[in-house]
């Protein structure tokens, strides 16, 4: 009996032993592992990279914005390029042969009340351009005849009367247009226009005019 506790003891005794020399040899490893990484700091990363899709390139936005370019048709004729000049004080004047001249004296003594005003003030040429299009064919699909469009004279523009010129040119390229004359002084005088349409009918749409 007393043989037995002894040998369980003297087992308990070994197994102690082994077990305290497992946690030397792995303290000694820590230990040599942390002096190897002294003065090593994380490396600090928030940003992802993707790599980029298979014949991906640089020039695929610009081909994205090309094709979507195509895929934009732009029904807007009036002219974007350069116009025949006209003065900061020249008085604007345009009718075709059928409209009659009591008709005509009316519109240029502003007898007519006018259904849409544009104010072209501080709009660049292209801004003008399109906002001109659109009252010509809202006013035309609208049935509205009459037309004020403030253009400005332009004395200070570069060059002078830029876009009183294109607007004199524009009105003469749509077709519904049947005349147009400078305003009255309380309209804006040589500033602005007074715009006719012809009278709508069920044939009639909004073209360029031949001249063009």
């Amino acid at each position: 009996m007393r043989g037995d506790i002894f040998l369980e003891y003297w087992v308990f005794v070994e197994s102690e032993l082994l077990l305290g020399r497992l946690l030397m040899s792995n303290d000694n490893k820590n230990s040599d592992f942390l002096s190897e990484m002294a003065g090593v700091r994380p490396i600090k990363q928030d940003k992802v990279h993707q790599l980029k899709k298979p014949g991906e390139d640089i020039n695929t936005p610009y081909r994205q914005k090309i094709a979507e370019s195509f895929a934009r048709k732009d029904k807007n004729f009036l002219t974007d390029g350069e116009v025949p000049p006209v003065e900061p004080e020249e008085i604007l004047e345009f009718k075709l042969d059928g409209v009659q001249p009591g008709v005509y004296k009316k519109l240029r003594q502003g007898k007519y009340g006018f259904d849409f005003h544009l104010d072209l003030h501080r709009k660049t040429v292209a801004e003008a351009r399109n906002e001109v299009y659109h009252l010509l064919r809202t006013a035309n699909s609208l049935n509205r005849r009459v037309l004020l469009i403030t253009h400005g004279k332009g004395i200070m523009s570069t060059p002078p009367a830029r876009l009183k010129s294109y607007v004199n040119y524009w009105l003469r390229q749509v077709d519904v247009v049947i005349a147009f004359h400078s305003a009255q002084p309380n309209h804006g005088g040589a500033g602005s226009v007074y715009v006719l349409l012809k009278k709508p009918s069920k044939e009639d749409s909004f073209y360029r005019n031949k001249f063009d």
